[in-house]
């Protein structure tokens, strides 16, 4: 089965379920500062799963792209991937565990669908604790369809539970579904849900029936939901019998062209192996990031250091292999869009931009690699007086740090100079670097709830009055490129060719205050996108949207309309709650692209 036949597949067994197929948003997630990228497929939902109605209903399915790189140094190994594709259903207050577990296992095992024999499958519920019971319903509702006892493990909250994300909110329990690859078990304790190897997590339904207080207690929801995910890649993996994701037909053409570009060079064994699966995921990952309609572009951070440290990656491993020539990642590209136009056209569109960001890069890098070299150069008198030969890890990690020079290439500098590198002491700094990027940037994704707070939804409102504001003042050709929002601030992206003057910095100021001042209503209203649109609604460029989509208007026909956009995302009631508005700076974002910040006194 190929990826694309399962993607096609899954949207197929659900919409005959009475779900309604809806589309994966952006890898850039909206007003949600605890994660830099759309890290699950459950995250754009995440509103929905706290009592927002959804336009399209209770019952839903996607497929949605995802980027992770808490793992990033483990790519290379059978299973570790920056961009995944998660296929995910949903149930908004509709049917529950018996339901989620049904379907799961018709879709499973039925030679209709997936056709996995029901001995191979094994299943995980969650064991319970002082605060919520034993998940008996769950496991008797496999047991009902043929699971044994044997194969149904009861795991602690570690295993089998799913969120809150902070200290209060949604959550509940969870029943993972896990492939039995045949091999012997490593003990007596062995089952579904052990990491020896013999069994592999295929898909997960999560059972949200409870909110965790501030004091602790687990309170039940009114409304239960359910939300559920698949990785096409690790499935894909498991149903064609391969031993690694990159053996299946999803990495199969970039990695052909990797090898086409080889010729037969490149050595061999474990290392050229590794080298080409980075190069295949970072290339395909930042293919897809550069291709959102919300793209960034290689920057020094957030979201932008992320692309820029993927893109840097695949070129260093291009001349770990010896490829030669330049350029090196804009044609493997090229075989990453061509091998998804299909379910995301949207590349297709962006491939001369892509290519324009990858080739500039990698001309940066290059740049950078020759400012790294010349810096060891400099330290190179200092260190050939250290009797010992060694160069310390904590000037390796300088040349890392402040010129993006790789260890690898100081290690081989060293070498040919007849020295080592203290690779403890480097791995060492290294280490907190990374924990220090991972606490400040992309934290772990565990329910990752947007910021539904007061303040937030103040912000986010404001961003409504500083659209409309801005393209009253600049032109129509401003449209809404991202935005960011903290408690303390907002963030706006916006295209615009030059920089604001002093004075147009004003007037959107004045502007959104006015709006503020006449304390108009915020109101919504479902309808057809269509409708939306001829409506006068505004709707971001590039995004894709339901057919039933929420238009948030501000202020009224009788007084005068200010602002009226297709969005999804919480709003005040009235403008006259949001205080004063305040722009604290205006600057470039990118090419064509400005960003304003601004405050809420």
């Amino acid at each position: 089965m190929t990826a694309d036949e399962l993607r096609s597949k899954y949207v197929d067994f659900f919409v005959s379920k009475g779900h309604v197929q809806i589309e994966g948003k952006s890898l850039i997630p909206d007003n949600d500062p605890t994660v830099l990228f759309t890290t699950a497929g459950m995250h754009p939902l995440v509103p929905y799963l706290l009592g927002q109605e959804h336009p399209a209903g209770k019952r839903l399915v996607d497929y949605q792209k995802c980027i992770r790189t808490g793992d990033i140094d483990s790519v290379g190994d059978p299973g570790h991937l920056t961009f995944f594709e998660m296929l995910g259903n949903w149930s908004l207050g509709d049917y529950f565990k018996d339901g989620a577990i049904r379907m799961s296992f018709e879709f499973l095992t039925s030679p209709q669908w997936l056709g996995i024999p029901v001995e191979k499958l094994g299943v995980t519920v969650f064991a319970g604790d002082e605060n919520a019971g034993r998940d008996e319903e769950s496991a008797a509702a496999w047991k009902a369809l043929g699971i044994p006892e044997e194969r149904i493990r009861y795991l602690p909250k570690e295993d089998n539970w799913w969120g809150p994300a902070g200290t209060t909110g949604p959550c509940g329990p969870d029943t993972e579904m896990f492939y039995d690859f045949g091999k012997e078990p490593c003990g007596p304790d062995c089952g579904p849900g052990c990491s020896c190897g013999k069994w592999l997590e295929i898909w997960n339904d999560v059972f949200m029936q409870y909110n965790k207080t501030a004091e602790g207690n687990y309170e039940p929801l009114a409304r239960t939901c359910v939300d559920t995910g698949m990785g096409i890649e690790r499935t894909i993996t498991i149903l064609n019998g391969k031993k690694s994701v990159y053996e299946t037909d999803i990495f199969a053409p970039i990695i052909g062209g990797i090898e086409r570009a080889l010729a037969g060079g490149g050595g061999d064994g474990t290392e050229r192996e590794r080298s080409i699966r980075i190069i295949s995921d970072h290339v395909r990952s930042a293919v897809f990031i550069l291709g959102d309609p919300k793209a960034v572009s290689p920057s020094n951070v957030g979201a932008g250091y992320v692309l820029r440290r993927l893109i840097r990656r695949a070129v260093r491993h291009c001349r770990k292999l010896g490829i030669a020539g330049s350029p090196l990642l804009s044609p493997l590209a090229g075989i990453v869009v061509d091998s998804f136009k299909g379910p995301y056209p949207e590349l297709t569109e962006k491939l001369p931009s892509i290519i324009e960001e990858l080739d500039r890069e990698e001309e940066k890098f290059l740049e950078t690699l020759q400012k790294g070299e010349h810096e060891f150069e400099k330290l190179l008198p200092n260190l050939l007086k250290d009797p010992r030969g060694i160069m310390s890890g904590r000037l390796a990690f300088k040349l890392y740090d402040t010129y993006g020079f790789p260890i690898e290439l100081t290690e081989e500098l060293a070498g040919e100079r007849g020295m080592a590198v203290n690779r403890a002491e480097f791995d060492e700094a290294f280490k907190k670097h990374q924990e220090l990027s991972r606490a400040g940037g992309e934290q772990a994704f565990k329910g990752g709830l947007q910021d539904h707070s007061q303040i937030a939804t103040r912000y986010h409102t404001a961003t409504h009055l500083l659209h409309q504001a801005l393209r009253l003042v600049l032109g129509d050709h401003v449209a809404q490129k991202g935005s960011n929002i903290t408690a303390e601030r907002m963030r706006f992206d916006f295209s615009h060719p030059a920089p604001m003057t002093g004075e147009e910095i004003q007037r959107v100021e004045d502007m959104v205050n006015e709006q503020i001042r006449r304390d108009l209503p915020v109101s919504m209203e479902i309808m057809d996108l269509d409708r939306a649109k001829a409506s006068g609604a505004v709707a971001l460029f590039g995004e894709k949207y339901e057919s039933q989509v929420k238009v948030y208007t501000i202020g009224e026909s009788g007084t005068g309309i200010f602002s009226k956009e297709v969005c999804g995302g919480p709003h005040v009631e009235r403008t006259g709650t949001l205080g004063t508005f305040k722009i604290q700076k205006e600057q470039s974002s990118s090419a064509g692209v400005r960003r304003i910040r601004a405050v809420l006194e």
